[in-house]
């Protein structure tokens, strides 16, 4: 199995688990913000990642993320779901779930925590590998996982047969477009290629798509991949400089927290801000609440051209 194994390409939202505000889990909600990705024209979601609080999800919780997000999305969307747990065997049954719910594909991250070593690193996805039947996505995100799978790392990675994808987080834009170049020829690669130095890099080395904290853009998200496929540049161009611009303005450098809160208070937020259905954090994660936090995050909004 390889890259040419799926036809997965274009713009991902991490997608988001709602719950209430009371903590409780909102699949009603989930369902309305699959119908909102579908109807702004992505190209598919990852389910129960980093922005999907798996971390604060139960098992049973976790399966029924899945199996709601891939039997609402019926074909509509891509759906990859997100199965990081401490041992390749716990991250090989929520896999296994997964895919008989009807996942297109699923991702993991190394363990969180452990800290793994490389030859460690290899093992894990081997074992996932070994226990798993279908397309598996290596999720690079060294805050969570505590390691930076580079380059090197990454290319050992790519001959694992099931592996036929990357989503590569880590904060080194230099590593990225290393690995990316690196790996293409195996797996598809998924990362910050909507921005100024991304749009070079596609028009010289080529690109796969971007899995990106939900869609504060919306529609030109997609639109993005769609210009590129047809060799349109000054567009997909326009749109980067746009995101070089607000970005900054919300997340810390590399992407791994608002400035505001936490990554998912904030992000749940800015959603709410926009229209946008994605319901409340739950513990440990605590909602963004201060006032002059809010009406900072909301004059961003605005000043980028937004929010009215």
């Amino acid at each position: 199995m390889n890259r040419d194994d799926v036809d997965w390409q274009g713009y991902f939202p991490a997608f988001v688990t709602p719950f209430t505000e009371a903590g409780e889990l909102d699949l009603d909600t989930l369902r309305k913000l699959v119908d909102h990705y579908v109807a702004e024209g992505m190209h598919g979601i990852v389910v129960n990642g980093t922005c999907g609080e798996w971390f604060s999800q139960t098992a049973e919780e976790r399966r029924a993320v899945a199996e709601a997000a891939a039997g609402h999305a019926a074909g509509r969307l891509k759906v990859l779901v997100g199965c990081t747990a401490y041992t390749a065997r716990q991250t090989a049954e929520f896999a296994k779930h997964a895919l008989a719910a009807g996942a297109d594909g699923v991702l993991a991250s190394p363990p969180p925590y452990a800290k793994l070593f490389p030859n460690e690193v290899i093992a894990f996805y081997q074992d996932i590998n070994a226990l798993i039947d279908g397309p598996l996505v290596v999720y690079n995100w060294p805050h969570g996982s505590g390691i930076d799978i580079d380059t090197e790392l990454a290319d050992r990675l790519a001959d694992i047969d099931q592996i036929v994808a990357i989503k590569d987080s880590t904060p080194s834009a230099d590593q990225f477009f290393a690995t990316s170049r690196r790996v293409r020829d195996r797996v598809r690669v998924f990362g910050p290629y909507m921005t100024a130095r991304g749009v070079a890099e596609l028009k010289t080395e080529g690109g796969d798509g971007t899995v990106g904290g939900g869609s504060l853009f919306g529609r030109p998200d997609p639109q993005f991949w769609e210009n590129y496929w047809k060799g349109d540049f000054a567009p997909m161009e326009a749109h980067a400089e746009a995101s070089d611009r607000l970005f900054p303005k919300l997340w810390l450098p590399g992407g791994w927290a608002g400035k505001y809160g936490a990554y998912q208070s904030q992000l749940k937020v800015l959603m709410q801000m926009l229209g946008q259905p994605g319901g409340h954090v739950r513990r440990p994660r605590l909602p963004v609440t201060d006032p002059d936090s809010l009406a900072a995050m909301r004059a961003v909004l605005v000043g980028e051209g937004l929010l009215r």
